[in-house]
């Protein structure tokens, strides 16, 4: 059965928090929009070509910047298959292993998946590969709604440092990330800005989404 999270995400004031610490600091530019356009349109052709043109499959964005990400690649590959692509947005709040870390009362996204996942490949397509906390969380809840035939996964980011068994299918650009700094996607849809910044950290005490 199909849950909904009516609300909006965790603990906004400290996402706004590291928002403004980021703007502030200058860092080593890894793609421009027109490069993450590029890679985009590489990703569609991949998955165009990995699952077949006459397969059956869909996309799923994770909140937050794989939603965007994620409808992106969806009308990219329907302009090449030039069908409609089932398109649904994941909430993984829930899900998540450090839920009590974040806040006593985390604010919920909603999960929009109006169809039926079972026996369907599917496509997660999330911003950042890191810890692979964020994709393991994800996957539980793809089995809460059902068994889909295949899951696969796309990011724009693969900054390695894995904490789980878990690999990107489709990967935009594998960046080499010292433990001091981090990785900034920025996209219209969210950040009225398009690029991905290569930053030094801000200091160790705002976000528990950067462990994630």
């Amino acid at each position: 059965m199909q849950r909904l999270f009516p609300y909006d995400i965790i603990a906004p004031h400290l996402t706004a928090q590291r928002e403004i610490q980021m703007k502030k600091m200058k860092g080593k530019l890894l793609m421009t929009a027109a490069e993450i356009d590029l890679v985009l349109a590489r990703i569609s052709a991949e998955i165009v070509e990995k699952l077949g043109p006459r397969n059956e499959f869909a996309i799923i964005g994770i909140r937050r910047r794989g939603v965007p990400l994620g409808e992106r690649l969806c009308k990219k590959i329907e302009a090449i298959l030039k069908r409609p692509i089932p398109f649904g947005i994941l909430d993984i709040t829930l899900y998540r292993d450090d839920l009590t870390a974040i806040s006593n009362r985390p604010m919920l996204r909603e999960t929009l998946i109006d169809f039926d996942i079972n026996n369907l490949s599917l496509v997660l397509v999330d911003d950042v590969l890191y810890t692979g906390r964020t994709i393991r969380a994800a996957l539980d809840g793809i089995v809460d709604l059902g068994r889909p035939r295949r899951v696969q996964l796309a990011v724009l980011i693969d900054r390695g440092s894995r904490e789980l068994p878990i690999q990107a299918d489709y990967v935009g650009k594998q960046v080499q990330v010292a433990e001091d700094e981090t990785v900034e996607v920025r996209l219209t849809e969210e950040d009225q800005e398009e690029r991905v910044l290569l930053l030094k950290k801000p200091p160790p005490s705002q976000s528990v989404e950067e462990n994630y």
